[in-house]
């Protein structure tokens, strides 16, 4: 094993390690989650209410400048709408034909912050759109991480500022020999992996 590859399975064996510990910490705060609806203790509800700001205090101590934004920020929605329905669009015509099993949306655009008792409306919306917005930016990284794997599997020749999970499988730059000989079979593998990580869910 190479020592990117060595690098790249430890930054895998840590993120394995953090959604453990966030498990554990779900215990700690006492909340549960059923069909992916969060749920709080009424001890909990009450605590968190107590730290509800209202929502007129919120946006007067944001201030004129905050404030000005919003219409940018908002206005970023109208472009990850159409590429969250472009993206979804393309994988379900191109990964049957690439025998690519599908990137489960839902696990990505995660939107549960709503549930939260200490937020006021106009928080949760705020939190609602971020959880949309950076949720389409995972899942449109997985779809395009997954066709990188397919079409073109080679590591970049400079260093990459942050990778998605397939590149540990990816060729080595300049491998000639490695890459046709191992195209297809590394095609394989990652449907293979792909199809046992769905089930396991």
């Amino acid at each position: 094993m190479s020592r990117v590859n060595e690098l790249l399975q430890k930054i895998e064996e840590l993120q394995a390690e953090l959604e453990q510990e966030l498990r554990a910490k779900r215990e700690d705060i006492e909340f549960t989650i059923r069909k992916r609806k969060v749920s709080f203790t009424r001890e909990v509800k009450a605590k968190q209410r107590e730290f509800l700001k209202r929502w007129l205090n919120y946006v007067y101590d944001s201030g004129p400048l905050i404030i000005l934004t919003i219409p940018v920020i908002w206005g970023a929605l109208i472009p990850c709408v159409i590429l969250d329905i472009a993206v979804t669009i393309y994988q379900f015509i191109c990964f049957p034909i690439y025998g690519i099993p599908f990137a489960r949306r839902r696990d990505y655009v995660v939107i549960d912050r709503q549930h939260l008792g200490y937020l006021n409306w106009l928080e949760k919306l705020n939190c609602m759109y971020c959880g949309y917005f950076n949720g389409v930016m995972s899942y449109v990284r997985e779809v395009a991480a997954r066709t990188e794997q397919y079409w073109c599997p080679v590591r970049h020749a400079r260093p990459v500022k942050s990778v998605h999970g397939h590149y540990r499988g990816f060729f080595e730059y300049g491998d000639a020999k490695g890459y046709r000989e191992g195209l297809e079979p590394a095609r394989e593998k990652l449907a293979k992996k792909l199809r046992e990580e769905v089930l396991k869910k």
